[in-house]
């Protein structure tokens, strides 16, 4: 599963992400962006060209905190809380 986010601030309506990967995306209105969050790994590479032609750099892929993932055991807690 790749999961993707959209900083919908920075977002500027181009569309240019729909184009690349209409599976994934989708305009709503003129500047409205419409998006599934998660996504089939076997549209990575589409995802990996629409993130790259996005003029305002707005789509990052695998954009998951992935602390969930690994042995809380194995990462300093700073790291995992971010306490200092």
């Amino acid at each position: 599963m790749v999961r993707i986010a959209v900083d919908l601030n920075r977002c500027q309506g181009y569309a240019q992400c729909a184009f690349l990967a209409p599976e994934v995306f989708a305009m709503h209105g003129e500047e409205g962006l419409l998006y599934d969050p998660d996504v089939d790994e076997a549209q990575r590479e589409k995802l990996a060209r629409a993130a790259a032609a996005c003029p305002v750099q707005a789509i990052l892929v695998d954009a998951v905190d992935t602390v969930d993932a690994v042995d809380a055991g194995d990462v300093p807690a700073e790291a995992v809380s971010g306490a200092r």
